[in-house]
């Protein structure tokens, strides 16, 4: 393995952390609707759990509302029973062949509590990418116990690397706080 591809693995899984991280984060409901909330509701599809995404359109009507119109008008009561199942603190109700997901407003308690979960889940984030610095940091020894590279080589690489874990840690620094502000807005 040489220093450069010891560098782009380091900056892809950084990259995947940093991704990963913004999933999560997108699990956390805030006071308006979004679609991803519901993206790991399963229903119960003849017998088989199967994603709310595949057996009906998830849309929203509003900031506050989401509409999900199963492609089965018999799925409606399944789907609304799947969501109120789903403990996500939603409330569905069926109209006709639409199922309404109003989001309830938070709390300003509530709403610091998820600044906390966040904030962990950020913390969690960073904690990798140190990870994946310490990881490729030891490969560069390694090379270095063998005398593939010069002494050099391998400062001037850590260094590189931990430009990249501080560029890394800002990304992630800038995707909480965007967050935080998403909350805090009422």
């Amino acid at each position: 393995m040489s220093i450069v591809d010891i560098k782009k693995n380091a900056e892809q899984k950084m990259h995947k952390s940093i991704e990963a991280l913004k999933t999560d984060l997108g699990k956390v409901r805030t006071g308006r609707a979004h679609t991803g909330i519901l993206d790991h509701v399963t229903v119960d599809y003849y017998g088989t759990p199967t994603l709310l995404a595949q057996v009906a359109n998830v849309t929203l009507i509003d900031a506050r509302t989401i509409g999900v119109s199963p492609w089965e008008k018999k799925m409606a009561g399944a789907i609304e029973k799947a969501i109120r199942d789903a403990d996500l603190g939603l409330n569905p109700a069926t109209q006709g062949d639409l199922v309404r997901v109003p989001m309830p407003a938070l709390t300003e308690e509530r709403r610091r509590e998820l600044i906390k979960v966040v904030k962990h889940e950020g913390e969690n984030a960073k904690i990798a990418i140190r990870n994946l610095r310490r990881d490729a940091i030891h490969a560069l020894k390694e090379l270095l116990k063998e005398k593939t590279i010069s002494e050099d080589e391998e400062r001037r690489a850590q260094d590189e690397i931990q430009k990249l874990t501080d560029k890394s840690i800002v990304d992630v620094d800038k995707v909480l706080a965007a967050k935080e502000a998403d909350l805090l807005a009422i």
